[in-house]
Order: structure tokens, then sequence, then C-alpha cells
């Protein structure tokens, strides 16, 4: 019975103190990052390390629990078809809310036009630095993608970490022990038995999330600057207001005619979403992701398909942000573009966006393939946003991850798979907390601050 997994909410735990909350430690290492990087910078820009070492802290952990949660899961499943059929749903949602997502931010980039002025000539942009981002767009084929999907060895998945291979391997175990029933059960009540201590060891590795959010923040202001964003902040602008439209109206809209609140979802993965901010990578909070789902009534193996899956075909962040990057690079360099030759942007974008899944710096890459098919818009052009890339990358991370979120709470109810009553008693019981708490304070404080040394430093 999996009732036995939440049974921490049943017994009262002594109130933490807001300094021993995850994400206030969270909030205050990206607001003492800001200030380090801004005023230091060779000091932020030497924390790097901080950054990169707990992000891969956490990709150590991600295939195992990724394996045991699908192989858990499907291993459960009584009919073979439940995994087509969750898999097939899932990719349905994907396609239609990833293709919507690129509708968003082709149309916005209409309307405001953030390139509009800047009056670039393609030929003076330096492109040195784009060559890398092609090269690897021109390397990541939809043929090459899918050979990628099949590993070397049933074990290398384990090691690589790549997590379409980990999917692939366990999908395909799992349905191998449900197929052979009661012979298979000592393999899998020692796999069950084996989950709690990996997820364990998930929530002993988050303790350092305040470290890697502060290293990375650090060096991102320390390098790059906020005086960096400069006569770009119009795009930036736009992009974020784009984003938060599609999570708060379009995903909010989706979760309300299946019965929650996107509001409430935002608030219970706050944790993750701060921990997503500071590290600029949505990989980070992914082990704790598929646990809160769980937790939040959905069953393990929508779980285990579903928001692994969604990490490499859901990036509505990132499909905002290819329309209207590449929609602000034409408008930067007085190109108009044709309906026709928007239309074939959004078209090769759809495809892209799924040729370069899973490589790390996708949007740029995916990006980069789409330019170098669309002739109209120089692919030399990407110059003008690679200094203020960073700075978006967050945003799409945050999109990316809600959407995963919210993408398996519909996928589950779509198939009967979501304790409708688990799901409102978890969302709700994050929404109880009393508003004028010092905790609460605090965190408005902190949020506030952040925000003002972004606007003002």
């Amino acid at each position: 019975m999996e009732i036995h997994t939440d049974t921490e909410s049943e017994h009262p735990k002594k109130p933490q103190k807001f300094y021993q909350v995850l994400y206030v430690q969270v909030i205050a290492a990206i607001v003492l990052g800001i200030l380090l990087g801004h005023f230091y910078p060779d000091v932020g820009t030497s924390l790097k390390p901080l950054g990169d070492a707990f992000i891969k802290l956490v990709k150590m952990i991600i295939a195992p629990v990724i394996f045991l949660t699908v192989v858990t899961g499907i291993s459960g499943m009584t009919h073979m078809a439940s995994v087509g059929r969750v898999a097939g749903k899932a990719m349905l949602y994907f396609l239609t809310f990833s293709t919507l997502a690129l509708l968003v931010g082709m149309t916005v980039a209409n309307l405001v036009q953030p390139g509009k002025g800047l009056n670039i000539d393609p030929a003076t942009l330096k492109t040195d630095k784009i060559t890398e981002y092609a090269q690897k767009a021109h390397d990541a084929s939809i043929v090459d993608f899918l050979m990628n999907i099949l590993p070397t060895t049933i074990l290398s998945p384990l090691t690589s970490g790549d997590i379409l291979q980990v999917l692939f391997v366990a999908v395909f175990f799992g349905l191998s022990l449900a197929a052979i029933g009661e012979k298979g059960k000592p393999i899998v009540d020692l796999l069950n038995n084996l989950t709690a201590p990996v997820f364990h060891l998930v929530g002993m590795l988050m303790k350092f999330a305040p470290i890697g959010a502060f290293g990375a923040m650090a060096f991102t202001i320390g390098k790059y600057g906020i005086d960096s964003i400069g006569n770009l902040f119009m795009l930036i602008l736009t992009f974020y207001f784009t984003a938060l439209f599609f999570v708060l109206v379009i995903l909010g809209a989706v979760a309300r005619y299946n019965g929650f609140s996107i509001i409430d979802l935002i608030r219970y993965i706050k944790d993750e979403l701060w921990l997503v901010l500071g590290t600029s990578s949505s990989e980070a909070a992914l082990p704790s992701l598929m646990r809160k789902m769980e937790k939040a009534g959905c069953e393990k193996s929508v779980v285990g398909l579903v928001v692994p899956t969604g990490y490499s075909f859901n990036l509505d962040g990132t499909n905002i942000y290819m329309t209207m990057a590449a929609l602000f690079i034409a408008q930067a360099c007085n190109i108009d573009l044709s309906l026709q030759d928007q239309f074939l942007l959004l078209l090769v974008a759809m495809i892209s966006s799924k040729g370069a899944a899973g490589v790390t710096g996708a949007g740029f890459i995916t990006l980069a393939a789409t330019l170098s098919v669309v002739p109209a818009v120089p692919v030399a052009g990407m110059a003008l946003i690679l200094g203020i890339d960073r700075f978006m990358s967050e945003c799409r991370a945050l999109t990316n991850f809600v959407g995963n979120a919210c993408a398996t709470i519909v996928v589950a109810r779509w198939d009967n798979a979501l304790d409708k009553e688990q799901l409102d008693r978890t969302l709700k019981k994050h929404q109880s907390v009393p508003q004028d708490s010092v905790h609460d304070k605090f965190h408005r404080t902190l949020i506030l601050s952040g925000f003002c040394l972004l606007k003002i430093a």
C-alpha cells in the first residue's frame, strides 16, 4: 500500500525555525550570491565550482531514482497495454502544449517587437562563439537523437546518466518483471526496499542546495554582470512576462479544467522552484519533483514515465524562448519575415526542439538548429543574445519545471491514475500556511530584496 509512504503528514513534526526551511535558505543564498557577484565579481566568478559540484551531486542520483521509480511502478501494472497508453497520452499532451508555447512566443514577439529599433548589421556580428553551438545543432539530428536513446549495454545508462536511456532500460526491465509474475516478486521487493534509502539520499543531498545556489548565482552575476543586460532588457522583460502568462493563464486553465489550482501547485513545489532559479538547472530538482508528484496522489508508474520524458519533450519555456529569440534577431537586423517564413520557423522549431532535447545548453542549440534551416534569419544574429542567455535560462528552466509538474497530474487524471482526494489534501495543506507568520514575512522580504537588487544594482 503506497499510503504508507506519506505517513509523515499524519505525525506532525516539531515546527522548523524559519532559517531551517530549505527554500528560505536557498532564497537567502541567491540574494547573497547576487550581492557578492555584483560587488566582488572576481570572487563571484571563482565560486562557479560550488554550483557545478552541487549539480553533479544531484545528477549522480537521477539515474537510480528514475530506474527504481519506473521499474517498481511498471512491474505493479496488471496490463502491459497500460504503459503504452500512458506514454501515448503523455506524448499527446507534450506535442500539444509544446506547439502552443511556440505559438505564444511568436505571437507576443510580433505584438511587442522587442528587437525593433536596434538596427543591427548582421555582417558586423562576431560569430566565433556561435560556431560551437551551430556545430552541436548540426550534429543533433532527429535520427542521431533517436539512435542515442538506445544504450550500449543494459547497465551503461546508470553510469552515463542519459535520462532517456535510463527510461528506455527501466521500461523494458519493468515490463519483463511484470511478465514473469511471481518469479520476479523477490526482485520487485528488493527494488521497492532500495527506493527508501535512495530517496533518503536525495533529501541529504538537498541540504547542500543553498551552497550550490549561492555559488551558481555569484558566478552568473560576477561573470556576466547585471549591466550586460543593457538595451536587451526589453527582450528579457518580454520573455519573462510571456512565460508568466503561459504558466498562469494557459497552464492555469488546464489545471482548473482538471480540478486543481496552478497557484496551489506552484506553492507545493516552491522549494524545487527556488532551487531551479538558483542553479539555472531543472535537473537539479528532478528527483525531488518525482517524489512530490507521488505524494500528491499520482501513481508511481505515471510519475516514472511522464516526468523524465517531459524533461526531453515538454520544454514549454525553451519553446517560448526559441520563437521569441528568432523573431527578436530578425527585428534587430531589420529583416521583415513574411507569414510564410514565420510558419516555416514554427515548423522547424517543432522538429529541432525534439532533435536536440536533453543536450546541455539545449535552448541555444535548438535555436541554432532552427536558424540554420530558416535562411531568412542569420545564425550570426545569435551573438546578440549570447551575453544575456544566462539571464533567460532561469526562466526557461522554471517554466519547463512547472509545465512538467502540471503535465504529470493531468496525464495521471486522464489515465485514472490520480488519487484526487490525496491531491486536494496535499495542495490545500501547503495553501493553509498562516500569511502573517514570521516565516512568511521573511519569505516576502527576501523575494522583494532579490528583485530590487536585480532591478537597481
